[in-house]
This record gives structure tokens, sequence and C-alpha cells, in this order.
């Protein structure tokens, strides 16, 4: 028989999912885990992207239960959740910096850096800023999602379904098909928990996937994207091609540009209301498996080089 129902209400992150740590990790990980998430996700280092404010909140309330061994448990079994009424952040979000003394007693000394502006070539439109030279990591990939009795699902949203929410029927395994509304603002690699709509009161967990065609990857209002390049070009600069939402655009590369490196593209992600979201692109420097003789000639002589100058810059 086929049951058909909204499920809306049991459509919840995954709490180890959200910090990017498996079950079995040590309390340093977590902490160290929850650190990075929130400071990728604070508002004061996110105030275009309106979605890092409830995602914020959720990485707080994923430290919150899965530090105290008696909420982790709880939460585990599905006895209880996070108290509707109990917002830290109802009046304010405090500077992150005095967020982290609060949290663990230091944070002073390591203040994450901004991306890259990038000023796209052409006719494209662009914020009209200098490139800075200030390299910065990459954001952290998306959590690994690890299948566990075939109790899991992959579906493929647009990125304007991602942005506005959308109506998605599972399947299960056993017939029953179950309705649920996903997040607005979501992204890709999100991982949703359908709380005991699985055999046997089991749950069954939801991996959000947007990526486009060209390679973009949605989260929230931004856009991510790897753009892999020789050695050659990303040591001297170059003008090279990248897809956006809207088309086409040539960027400036940097000369001197390392893999991880954030070069932002103003206003070409995601639009909501009077949000503009960004697109980042991410630097990968690759090498060619196929390389002939002279090129092999000129990297050991680079690597000569490299060996006699005595440090890398």
């Amino acid at each position: 028989m086929t049951v058909v129902g909204t499920m809306t209400s049991t459509a919840e992150p995954d709490y180890w999912s959200l910090l990017g740590v498996s079950s079995d990790c040590t309390p340093q990980q977590l902490k160290r885990a929850f650190r990075q998430e929130a400071r990728r996700w604070h508002p004061d280092l996110n105030s275009n992207d309106p979605v890092a404010e409830e995602r914020f909140k959720l990485i707080n309330e994923a430290y919150a239960v899965l530090s105290d061994p008696r909420r982790r448990d709880a939460w585990q079994r599905g006895v209880s959740g996070p108290s509707e009424g109990d917002d830290p952040f109802s009046s304010g979000f405090p500077d992150f910096e005095d967020y982290l003394d609060v949290m663990f007693g230091t944070g002073r000394s390591n203040r994450p850096a901004d991306e890259d502006d990038a000023m796209p070539g052409g006719a494209a439109e662009a914020d009209p800023q200098p490139v800075s030279e200030t390299p910065v990591s990459a954001p952290p990939p998306p959590p690994p999602v690890r299948a566990v009795e075939d109790l899991e699902s992959v579906v493929d949203l647009t990125p304007e379904q991602a942005l506005e929410g959308t109506r998605v029927e599972l399947a299960l395994g056993d017939g029953t098909v179950v309705e649920l509304e996903t997040p607005p603002f979501a992204g890709d690699g999100w991982r949703l928990r359908l709380e005991g709509v699985a055999p046997g009161g089991r749950d069954h967990f939801l991996q959000l996937r947007v990526v486009t065609e060209d390679g973009l990857r949605i989260d929230g209002l931004r856009v991510l994207y790897k753009l892999q390049l020789f050695p050659p070009d990303a040591a001297l600069g170059c003008a090279v091609d990248v897809p956006t939402l809207d088309g086409p655009v040539t960027l400036q590369v940097p000369p001197g540009s390392s893999s991880g490196r954030l070069l932002r593209l103003r206003g070409r992600g995601l639009a909501s209301n009077d949000q503009q979201g960004d697109q980042l692109v991410e630097i990968v420097v690759v090498i060619p498996s196929d390389l002939g003789e002279a090129e092999r000639a000129l990297y050991r002589r680079l690597q000569e080089l490299s060996e006699e100058s005595g440090s890398i810059d």
C-alpha cells in the first residue's frame, strides 16, 4: 500500500553532518570542527547572506547537543529536541572573536581572511574593486555522507528550487511514499534526517545535490566553482573564462595563485529580495599526467632553482 504524507516537521539537519564529523570523533575533533563551522557561518562574516544566521544557529545547536552526552543520547534516540523558545541569539549576534572568547576562552589570534575580490574582464558586469593579494583557505567541502542499510537517498535540485524550497516525493523501500518540503536557502551537500519514516521506525537520510551542468555548486545565496589551472598559468597569472549562472565571464587570475585561493565575483550568486550573493572561484593547480621530455626538463630545472633558493614563498 502506498501512503502519502507531508513530512516537513520531521525533516531536520543531522548534527554530525552539520559539523562535518563522524559519531566516533573525539571531543577535541568536535570542538575544532565547531570552531571552523562557526567561523564560516558567523553573521558578521556573511553580511550579504541571509541564510548564514540560520546556519549559524544550527551549528551552535548541533554543538550544544553533541558536546553534552545526555542531550546527545536523547537526540540519537529521538526522545527530545532543542527547545524552540530557547534562542541564545534572539537579541542579536556577538562579535565573532568575543563569541569565541566566551565559548572557549580564546580566539583573538586567528582572525579569518576575506576572499579576494576578482574583477571579470570583457563585457561582464563587475564591482570595480582591486584584486586583493591575500590568499585564503577554501571553505571546507560538504561533510561525507555514509549510506547505512540503504536508508539514504540523493535528491537533485535546481538552484531555484534550493533557494525557494520545493516539495519532494521520496519512495521508500517498502513502497511508502513520503512528501516533504526542502528548506529554503539550501545548499549542495545538505543532509536532512527524516525521523522514523523507514521500516521499523528507523530514520531515512536525504542528501541534497545542487550542482549545475557547468559544475557550479549552490550554497545558500553563494555559488562555488573550482577552477583548474596548470602551474604556469597559476604562477604567472592569466585570463580565463569561467561559468556563472548568467553565462561565462572572463576572470583575471592574479600571478602567484596557489591551490585553495578564493577569488570572489561580486553579485554573481543567487538573489533573494534585496539580497545578492557572490560567486567564489577556488583555484586548483593541477599537474598534467602526460608530460613530455621538454616539460620534464623544465620542471627539473624549476626544482633545482627552488632548492637553491632554500625556501618556498
